[in-house]
């Protein structure tokens, strides 16, 4: 470059200070004011500031108040469908006279053990279930040879209804714990089993490679690299498995059972104590919202130890 070409454009930077700054900048920005936005971004983002405020549906508040709004909708329009005669009291009572129903039930005793049985049987399901089906996602999310012999005959297991386990669990196991314990663990085995071991198989590569530079391999490899890689598909599992462990111990306790919320459930159809049904159904709902809840919890705390 030729003295006089540096002159001039060394007299262009003095007549507009800062244009060297601005060409450096990125498109949409310009001048000292754009250049202190972008480098306060990365700084406010290090800082763990949001760049927009929260959203009014994250507050605790709003939200309990959301949930709650379709239920105490349903129950309004329950009460006035019923009030009006709307629907015959014989095909849908009083959200009052179902009320009354399970004070009666709690005062002789007969709810609780209901409730009782019922959660029982689910929590042992659920835990063996679980338990079973990350040892069997682990062998096939990370052995090929364990793809290869177990997934097609465990995709055309799980394709199976739940109560036709039912004459089949009763014929081996009797009417006894054994056959709705084993039950409520099939239904809580597939969501875990399908979840996890999807995740397996897709573990980022590189982070496994990763590891194995660092000597990780076996049990080591796993514990330190692809468990922490699933943590969050275990947690969806175990919940969705909760709640087919609810849906698989009615099919339960429907045929094969004496006690419990199922046997509520098919003793007052029979009787014709349509109160005593809709009693149960809320049982059901208010129980399985209840454990879900629980499990939300240990999902934060797990996720936080994990993370």
């Amino acid at each position: 470059m030729s003295i006089g070409a540096q002159d001039t454009l060394t007299a262009h930077e003095a007549a507009a200070p800062g244009a060297g700054a601005a060409a450096v900048l990125p498109s949409g920005t310009a001048g000292s004011d754009g250049a202190q936005e972008t480098a306060g971004a990365p700084a406010a983002r290090l800082r763990g500031t949001s760049p927009t405020p929260a959203s009014v549906w994250d507050r605790t508040g709003v939200r309990i108040a959301a949930g709650a709004a379709i239920p105490l909708a349903l129950l309004v329009a329950w009460q006035l469908a019923t009030t009006t005669g709307l629907v015959p009291a014989y095909r849908l009572p009083e959200p009052l006279t179902v009320l009354t129903a399970g004070i009666q039930l709690a005062e002789d005793g007969a709810l609780w053990l209901h409730i009782a049985i019922s959660i029982q049987r689910v929590l042992i399901g659920f835990a063996i279930g679980s338990l079973i089906g990350l040892a069997v996602a682990a062998i096939v999310g990370l052995s090929r040879a364990g793809d290869a012999f177990l997934n097609p005959i465990l995709a055309a297991l799980r394709a199976v209804p739940s109560l036709a386990w039912v004459p089949l669990l009763i014929l081996w196991l009797q009417i006894g714990e054994e056959s709705k314990i084993t039950l409520i663990a099939i239904g809580a085995f597939f969501p875990v089993f399908t979840t996890v071991a999807s995740a397996l198989r897709h573990i980022d590569p590189h982070l496994v490679e990763a590891g194995r530079c660092f000597g990780l391999k076996g049990l080591s490899l796993f514990r330190t690299v692809q468990l922490p890689a699933v943590v969050p598909a275990v947690v969806s599992g175990l919940r969705l498995a909760l709640a087919q462990a609810w849906l698989f111990l009615v099919a339960a306790e429907l045929i094969a059972s004496s006690m419990g919320l199922g046997f509520l459930l098919n003793d007052s159809q029979q009787n014709g104590r349509v109160d005593r049904i809709l009693l149960a159904i809320v049982l059901l709902a208010l129980l399985g919202s209840l454990t879900n809840a629980v499990l939300g919890v240990i999902e934060k705390k797990f996720l936080k130890k994990w993370a």
